[in-house]
């Protein structure tokens, strides 16, 4: 079992696929990234023109299955740790109603003031949306 609470859609697309007919390993990249920021958009109401955005600091991708165009696949969100000013996303890359990601990633956002790109806190709206939706 996958134990991700939250699961995301991503649609493959036939440009996706590489020479050697499954999915570029940067497509697992933008699928989690695409998944994240949608969240924070969609359950934390995070502006992304706002005056604190979320830069990624850091990510990482262990590939375990492939996958290729047309595949249904989701993104499994969850939180590894939730700091102060930064969060490390716990991912799944998953066909689409089954628990055995066939990749797993991280990625580390760090939530700056847009202005000056100095750290701030994480924002009150995406800690509580956090704690309600993807903690415990």
């Amino acid at each position: 079992m996958s134990g991700f609470r939250v699961r995301r859609p991503f649609a493959t697309r036939w440009n996706d696929n590489d020479q050697y007919g499954h999915l570029n390993n940067t497509v697992y990249y933008e699928a989690m990234d695409t998944a994240v920021n949608a969240w924070m958009i969609d359950a934390a109401g995070l502006d992304p023109q706002g005056s604190s955005i979320a830069l990624c600091a850091a990510s990482s991708c262990e590939f375990l299955a492939s996958a290729s165009f047309p595949d249904e696949l989701e993104v499994g969100i969850g939180v590894e740790r939730l700091g102060t000013t930064s969060v490390t996303w716990s991912l799944g890359i998953l066909r689409a109603g089954t628990d055995d990601p066939i990749a797993t990633g991280t990625f580390v956002h760090v939530f700056v003031d847009a202005a000056s790109r100095r750290p701030t806190p994480v924002p009150a709206s995406v800690r509580s949306a956090i704690e309600e939706h993807l903690e415990g």
